[in-house]
């Protein structure tokens, strides 16, 4: 089961976000917050799995909530949710930690296919924003220092950019999963990142990933 919690200052986005998610079966929804403090404090509470939050609203918005969770409680995975996606909101979310971005007038089938992702260790992006995010971080290229990571370790960084999951790249190199996520891990702990998302923008930073793959 996937312990979700979700967080909008809207009662109905809540009301949405709650209908949507709550009567699927590997769901098992905590509740809703209605702004950030809210939410910092009930993930303390009930350690959700994974967490929705709109990053605009009142008081503790949603960027400073992530900050605060993720500095506490790294291992829960958070997605973003806005009904803008500047640049502000955009690398803000991911910077402080977001594991996902999608648009409030997204695709509903994505939001529920972005909390299986993020359950699974994965990140997605709302499709409409993942141009802008590759054109800021990928272009132009920088020299990144991946001097650290062995051979085997950078070839998964690259196929993680290429929004590879753990199974596909497992087939890919002919390993088990259960080694990719090892691999993974040593990754984001020699690159210094939290996420497969900021991994990602690493691997096109440092020129491992072209920006027109």
């Amino acid at each position: 089961m996937i312990r979700l919690l979700i967080a909008d200052d809207q009662h109905l986005a809540r009301e949405g976000l709650r209908q949507l998610l709550s009567h699927e079966p590997d769901i098992a929804f905590l509740g809703a917050a209605r702004d950030g403090a809210e939410l910092v404090s009930m993930a303390r509470e009930h350690q959700p799995d994974v967490i929705l939050t709109d990053l605009r609203m009142p008081g503790t918005d949603g960027i400073t909530a992530i900050r605060r969770l993720m500095a506490r409680a790294p291992y829960m995975a958070i997605i973003a949710l806005t009904t803008f996606d500047t640049d502000e909101y955009l690398f803000g979310a991911l910077e402080a930690g977001a594991v996902g971005f999608l648009l409030k007038d997204g695709d509903p089938d994505l939001y529920l296919a972005a909390v299986r992702a993020a359950h699974r260790g994965q990140g997605l992006i709302d499709p409409q924003v993942t141009r802008r995010l590759v054109r800021r971080f990928a272009t132009p290229p920088v020299q990144a220092d991946a001097r650290e990571l062995t051979v085997r370790e950078t070839e998964v960084l690259r196929l993680v950019g290429l929004g590879r999951s753990n199974a596909e790249i497992a087939d890919e190199l002919g390993i088990a999963a259960g080694t990719v996520k090892i691999h993974v891990s040593r990754v984001l702990a020699k690159i210094g990142t939290r996420t497969r998302v900021q991994a990602a923008i690493y691997a096109y930073r440092s020129g491992l990933v072209p920006p027109d793959e």
